[in-house]
């Protein structure tokens, strides 16, 4: 069957018509990422998504009503599914079988959620491109000489290429958005705490958040109506329960930050935003102009920060509790040779300046000093959030860029996130939705709204989707 254009709720409509079975879906997808050749999927779970496949069968056929019942899913390699390998991408954890369910996974289950496998990630999620990864590059579905960006890039080529209804991907600067816009889906990274993680392995603890991948925003909202809330296991998260609410954008003051239009954009996203902006102002939003003033220093903040968590989160990889063993004299021998050959260059970078933030005589200077500006940053948005209702920017200043270009060039790399690393400095949602095409390559434009106002963007969101789908 071919699900290209359903929806997961049209999709689940032809289960309950008995149009089609779960088990002949889940087949034909297996079916797709086994002929795939865009190196998304890295572990195919065959035996259990049959499994899965076969028991959502019998439940819809009992009444059952779940939305994502018999529904196909990719989770990306650094998320816990129980008896399946996570490597997050690394030699590592090469070998590594998760003995435990992340809690978005057990909510995917427990609504009946078929997991096919997992998908490709730039090692420990360290970069934009996917290309940082043991397993080999993940390629863009429009064009495999350019990038699917990063680090969830998997996922969004997973989805882009039909190969899942959805996936999950994580988010700690832009990895959920910027490959969703580099691969023509719908990427969202919800607020802070709204969606658990437990069994997500940590990157950086303060900025880290699961998101989701799909081919359109209504799936999206499905999927994240099921991941989010509070969980018991995660002390950071909240006590948030998602409502779906339509919302009309007629009335809407929408923020246009001045700081996102400047050198370094490319004028053909540019010209694609703003005409995107004016189609929503004939819709009846109203558009002002708005100022983030610290802006400029979210780069600088953000790998301060991020790498200093990174240094501290890697210390629990050293081959001695699980992961790679290399044959030592000693302990202290054997913790620098798996460390050394288990890490790859990007993860070692980003250790080694963590290390050196954190450092005594430089953790003031540094550290502090960058989650004081965090504040600033985040105190930018509230105060702007006063005199509008979203905020919208472009999500990356580029189109998707020629593998190679960036590898030895990490500054040019870390750039690739300047418009979406702010909202993971706020704490705040944003999502990232298909605009149109520049020169046969996708281009996405990102909303970004107030704590746990997660349905507010999605609403708007879903209108910009008519927008490029008329």
């Amino acid at each position: 069957m071919d699900t290209s254009s359903m929806t997961i709720k049209e999709l689940s409509d032809s289960f309950k018509r008995g149009d089609v079975s779960s088990v002949v879906v889940t087949e034909t997808f297996i079916e797709k990422i086994k002929k795939n050749k865009l190196n998304a999927v890295v572990t195919l779970s065959e035996d259990l998504a049959l499994t899965q496949a076969k028991i959502s069968d019998e439940r819809i056929r009992a009444g059952d009503n779940n939305r994502l019942l018999g529904i196909p899913g990719i989770i990306k390699d650094n998320i816990m599914v129980e008896g399946i390998g996570s490597t997050a991408g690394s030699v590592i954890l090469k070998d590594y079988i998760s003995s435990y369910d992340a809690t978005v996974i057990n909510n995917l289950k427990k609504d009946g959620s078929i997991i096919l496998g997992k998908s490709n990630m730039d090692e420990f999620a360290m970069g934009s491109s996917t290309e940082m990864s043991i397993f080999g590059a993940t390629k863009n579905p429009y064009d495999s000489s350019r990038v699917a960006g990063g680090s969830s890039g998997g996922s969004a080529v997973a989805v882009a290429a039909d190969l899942s209804m959805f996936a999950l991907g994580s988010e700690t600067g832009g990895s959920v958005r910027q490959p969703a816009s580099f691969c023509n889906v719908v990427g969202l990274k919800p607020t802070y705490g709204s969606v658990s993680r437990y069994g997500l392995m940590s990157m950086a603890s303060s900025l880290d958040q699961i998101g989701v991948l799909a081919k359109s925003v209504e799936d999206v909202e499905d999927v994240f109506s099921i991941i989010s809330g509070k969980d018991a296991k995660d002390s950071t998260s909240s006590n948030y329960t998602f409502i779906k609410k339509e919302e009309a954008i007629s009335g809407l003051k929408i923020g246009i930050p001045k700081e996102y239009f400047t050198e370094g954009i490319d004028k053909k996203i540019e010209t694609r935003i703003r005409e995107t902006i004016d189609k929503i102002s004939d819709l009846g939003a109203e558009i002002r102009e708005v100022s983030l003033p610290h802006t400029n220093y979210a780069i600088p903040v953000y790998y301060i920060i991020m790498s200093s968590e990174v240094s501290s989160n890697m210390s629990r990889y050293d081959g001695l509790r699980y992961g790679i063993n290399n044959e030592s004299k000693d302990i202290i021998d054997s913790y620098f040779k798996n460390r050394g050959v288990g890490f790859g260059p990007e993860v070692k970078r980003r250790i080694m300046l963590g290390t050196y933030c954190l450092s005594s005589g430089y953790n003031d200077a540094y550290y502090k000093k960058a989650l004081k500006v965090k504040s600033l940053i985040k105190s930018d948005f509230t105060n702007t959030f006063k005199d509008v209702d979203i905020i919208i920017t472009p999500v990356s200043p580029t189109l998707p860029f020629k593998m190679g270009d960036r590898v030895d060039d990490p500054l040019s790399m870390y750039l690739s996130d300047i418009f979406t690393v702010t909202a993971n400095l706020a704490e705040i949602p944003a999502i990232s939705v298909p605009c149109g095409m520049i020169d046969n390559l996708p281009v996405g434009i990102q909303i970004i709204g107030q704590p746990f106002q997660e349905n507010r963007i999605i609403q708007a969101a879903k209108n910009i989707e008519k927008i490029w789908k008329q």
